[in-house]
């Protein structure tokens, strides 16, 4: 006597991939079996994860010029706060999200930076993550991503070029905002005039103003100031004196800003690779002010 089983229709199996998946990033639908977004090619991981769990993530935008440090930062952002048991703590969402941290602290521990993050948007690495604070009752979950210098450049100057990063920044809660001291301090005007136009392009960008000024949390990071050690000491009179143009117009146009100063390679050499010229090289791994300012920005969020 054979007992009563119940087995799913096939048809009905089929029915639940029918139903669009709306992109967390863009809002665009997409097919249910889709990796990446077909519009900005965020991965929709992002937003089946989104719709499992009961708390919307926020997003956090980390930005600055090609080679600023913004993977390096990143990688070894996430990799402190995985391993620290003090204030902050950060539980990876997806196996996705432990990919940049892993590619970061591979290279970091052969001598050698990242490679550089690729234009493509399908080629970026998405972080997805869960933020525990002291101070705060509930964890929080946040969505960072690690992109191209030159993209953000080509969106800045011409709007939705990239529609991952229009759509990013218009909705991100906070921005850490990447300045490389290195060329700074070989005088180059680069930074500068990059570093203005971001400020300008969020705080235009931003609806939440109170008499004018934005209020969505910036931090300005002095990546590299291993290179400067007066930028460690007082990074808002280092912004005052050597990026004056940059330190007025955060003035005038956000409200909740701060300034800090980071590094990760504790001595930094250089060799000629054929056909490469001089490459960069990690002589020692020694990060210095890297969880401050994102604790600074969550604890505004």
């Amino acid at each position: 006597m054979t007992k009563r089983v119940l087995v799913a229709m096939d048809s009905y199996r089929l029915a639940e991939c029918a139903v669009p998946v709306s992109c967390y990033i863009c809002g665009v639908d997409n097919n249910y079996n889709t990796e990446l977004c077909r519009h900005c090619a965020a991965p929709l991981a992002l937003s089946h994860q989104a719709r499992t769990q009961g708390l919307r993530p926020q997003m956090v935008a980390v930005l600055g010029t090609a080679a600023a440090g913004k993977t390096v930062y990143l990688g070894m952002l996430l990799d402190m706060l995985t391993r620290q048991n003090g204030r902050v703590q950060v539980l990876a969402r997806g196996a996705f999200s432990i990919t940049l941290q892993q590619r970061t602290m591979m290279a970091l521990s052969n001598c050698r930076f990242p490679e550089k993050t690729p234009n493509e948007p399908d080629r970026w690495n998405w972080v997805h993550c869960q933020a525990k604070i002291n101070s705060k009752k509930n964890p929080m979950e946040l969505i960072m991503p690690d992109m191209a210098g030159e993209a953000i450049l080509e969106e800045i100057d011409h709007p939705n070029a990239y529609p991952a990063i229009h759509s990013f920044l218009e909705k991100c809660s906070a921005v850490i905002l990447l300045a490389d001291t290195d060329r700074i301090e070989r005088g180059g005007a680069e930074q500068n005039y990059f570093l203005m136009k971001l400020i300008t392009y969020l705080s235009e960008q931003d609806n939440r103003k109170v008499r004018g000024k934005s209020t969505r949390p910036v931090a300005i990071v002095y990546s590299k100031a291993d290179r400067c050690e007066p930028c460690f000491d007082d990074p808002e009179l280092y912004a005052r004196e050597k990026t004056p143009n940059l330190w007025q117009q955060v003035q005038q146009r956000f409200t909740n800003y701060g300034f800090f100063a980071s590094g990760v390679a504790g001595s930094v050499g250089f060799r000629d690779a054929p056909g490469e010229g001089p490459t960069a090289v990690p002589l020692r791994i020694e990060p210095r002010g890297i969880v401050e300012p994102f604790e600074w920005l969550v604890r505004k969020i």
